[in-house]
């Protein structure tokens, strides 16, 4: 009797989603991905509207996605990624520092936050670890969220931590210079609503009127950078 014949029992590379506004960002990731045998990149796109399309069209097994889109917000997008797929793996990618979005993306779906400012060989082990089924972020992060997950109360570390994801959103909008009309544009809302936010937003953070809203928006989104 002859014996069997051995299968071929290598996977395939794991389909990796970049989502960035950055073409080259976006080029210099998948070229590092690129190097992996165990990975690749799927497809790579620079927009919310693009995301959601590839997310149907490619079904990748993970996506790195940046906070800041031309089109909308990486917080909501990944929020609307869970929603479509919750088996679907998400890492963020993002130039802000963790402490601002990294327990929100965590909330939101994702399972990891890796800053840009980070060497480019950590993509890869986030990717990897992500994939394995674990949290990929820092250990300033996860000390953090181990800390606040024993409290009965927790002590937010700024006003703008009482804030929602979408206030935080408009926050950062207006403290970049936009109109109410051009966010309620950029965050396809009508212009009511979006005075609502401003409204929440003031009685939160204790503002009495728009252009104390103006000024200390615009300081804060100068001090996170």
């Amino acid at each position: 009797m002859n014996p069997p014949t051995p299968s071929n029992t290598a996977l395939p590379p794991r389909r990796i989603l970049l989502v960035d506004d950055h073409p080259i960002v976006r080029e210099m990731l998948a070229l590092r991905i690129s190097q992996e045998t165990d990975l690749t990149v799927c497809a790579d796109v620079g927009s919310v509207a693009e995301a959601l399309s590839a997310v149907t069209q490619y079904q990748p097994d993970l996506a790195v996605i940046d906070i800041n889109l031309p089109d909308g917000h990486g917080l909501e997008l990944i929020k609307e990624i869970h929603a479509l797929d919750p088996a679907l793996f998400l890492l963020a990618f993002s130039m802000h520092d963790e402490q601002l979005y990294g327990e929100r993306v965590l909330r939101a779906g994702a399972q990891g936050y890796l800053m840009k400012s980070r060497p480019p060989e950590e993509i890869i082990i986030a990717i990897r670890r992500v994939l394995s089924g674990k949290l990929a972020v820092s250990e300033e992060l996860a000390d953090k969220i181990l800390s606040e997950s024993t409290r009965q109360i927790r002590t937010p570390t700024s006003a703008t931590q009482e804030l929602s994801d979408r206030e935080l959103e408009v926050f950062e909008l207006i403290g970049e210079g936009h109109s109410t009309k051009e966010i309620a544009r950029r965050l396809q809302r009508g212009i009511k609503t979006i005075d609502t936010y401003r409204l929440r937003i003031k009685e939160k953070l204790h503002i009495t009127s728009a252009s104390e809203l103006i000024a200390r928006a615009a300081r804060w989104v100068i001090e996170k950078h």
